[in-house]
């Protein structure tokens, strides 16, 4: 695949590449990126989806395309949410490993059982591959009314894989059987429409590479501190230009990650405060409902009327390649000022497209339906590039600017502790060997029978004017 050179941080046009046949294909006949174009559906509202045909003969399944976790499951059963689902028993390529799994996200969870099976995309790559797939056999909040999805798509590293970083993700497969580039981009083109529509809003995941037809102006890179989620180093924010002048450790507490599986974006609590109340403070409306910011309730104009106006842009400083340097993406209100359902023949209501988190600032839809955003895992680092779609009324509704300098911010504004979660198992085992050994060594003295007994003196007796005493309670 020919890959276009980048200057700097920056990925640069190359001769040709404007009609978008520089990265068209290989020789191999393995990549046609013009063919994985428009190859996603969904909204924002609930996610965007790829059709893929699993097994033996072939049953056509929509996944979900997921950037937060790292396990390829599907709708193993019937379920009252799901319109299809997948049956292994009708597959002569199953392969059960008969190892229960159990994955749980910020909402909903579902246990399943792992297998291989063999998959192809229709509009994705050449060929078909033997996949790790876990059928779900039970699920908690996790198939929702009205989804058009019937399994999910992990596309994070292994280390989040359940039930351990052993099973092979769906994508580290395609790298090693297809031998393509180490490296998918992704564009969900939902901005400014209803977040949960008809649900044939268009979108693109483009598998071993970058499509030039899917971006404009330069590619912004920023580097992935952490291999588990897609965790970047957020220095500062700004509502209308204005710096929310928080400490840059605010941002990334516990991490900060890009996620296409979350709808909104989300914001550390004291983050989020700060900017509610900066954009109540900028926003041309006087009075605004405590409800509308925290998601409980909608707010409606005349549908002739376009809110946006009335409220600020909102920037994310990411800290670029060279660290000394930085770059900007901005999304307009048409982003995060959502709307959601049409009223009567007159109002249009809209919801607020940011919430508050308890463990993450996660970048989300919200942010990422306005940008061609880049997962190079092969250089560890993540892209940001204009996307053609994300326009509203025939104006762009996303910005990227750069470079800017570093020198008013940390040299590191990420926590040099990170609590993942197989660090965590790794220690509760070893806490859990120690108590053990602990409680072996007390049963073993206490089956041992003394040897001898020691007879007290008046000396060895510790009372009140013992010294002992007086200078431990002084």
């Amino acid at each position: 695949v020919v890959l276009r050179p980048a200057s700097g941080s920056r990925q640069q046009d190359a001769p040709g590449a404007a009609d978008g046949l520089a990265l068209a294909s290989d020789p191999g006949g393995t990549l046609n990126f013009l063919a994985m174009v428009e190859n996603l559906q969904g909204d924002s509202g609930r996610g965007y989806y790829l059709e893929m045909l699993i097994g033996t003969p072939p049953q056509a399944l929509n996944i979900l395309v997921d950037t937060g976790s790292s396990n390829f499951a599907v709708a193993g059963v019937p379920d009252p949410d799901v319109t299809s689902y997948f049956d292994p028993e009708l597959s002569s390529t199953y392969r059960s490993q008969g190892i229960e799994v159990t994955v749980k996200y910020s909402q909903g969870s579902w246990t399943g059982v792992l297998g291989t099976d063999v998959i192809t995309m229709p509009k994705g790559l050449y060929g078909s591959y033997t996949i790790n797939i876990a059928t779900i056999l039970e699920s908690e909040n996790f198939f929702l009314p009205g989804v058009k999805w019937h399994g999910i798509l992990g596309l994070a590293y292994d280390a989040l894989a359940k039930p351990s970083s052993s099973v092979e993700t769906f994508f580290d497969s395609l790298v090693r059987q297809a031998k393509i580039p180490n490296i998918f981009s992704l564009q969900m083109c939902g901005a400014g429409l209803p977040v949960s529509g008809s649900g044939t809003n268009g979108g693109s995941l483009v598998l071993g590479g970058i499509e030039p037809s899917l971006y404009t102006g330069d590619i912004w890179y920023t580097p992935i501190k952490e291999e588990w989620y897609y965790q970047v180093e957020i220095l500062k924010l700004e509502v209308g230009g204005q710096n929310l002048q928080l400490d840059c450790r605010e941002y990334n507490a516990d991490k900060a990650i890009v996620d296409s599986g979350t709808t909104l974006l989300r914001l550390p609590e004291k983050v989020f405060s700060a900017v509610v109340q900066a954009i109540a403070r900028t926003s041309l409306i006087q009075e605004f409902s405590s409800e509308f910011w925290t998601g409980t309730q909608l707010a409606c104009w005349d549908r002739s009327e376009k809110p946006w106006s009335l409220f600020p842009k909102l920037s994310i400083y990411l800290r670029d390649e060279n660290s000394s340097r930085s770059f900007r993406i901005s999304i307009l209100p048409q982003l995060y000022i959502q709307p959601i359902l049409v009223i009567g023949d007159n109002l249009q209501c809209y919801r607020f497209g940011i919430s508050s988190s308890t463990n993450a600032l996660v970048i989300g839809a919200t942010v990422m339906e306005g940008f061609y955003v880049i997962f190079d895992r092969a250089q560890r680092r993540v892209g940001f590039a204009v996307s053609p779609c994300a326009e509203a009324d025939g104006a762009p509704v996303s910005e990227i600017e750069g470079p800017f300098t570093t020198a008013d911010v940390a040299s590191n504004c990420v926590s040099s502790v990170s609590f993942h979660e197989p660090v965590l198992w790794i220690a509760s085992y070893a806490l859990m060997s120690l108590c053990g050994i602990i409680l072996l060594v007390l049963i073993v003295l206490l089956l041992i029978p003394p040897r001898c007994q020691h007879r007290y003196t008046d000396n060895d007796v510790v009372n009140d004017e013992s010294s002992l005493v007086r200078h431990r309670w002084k």
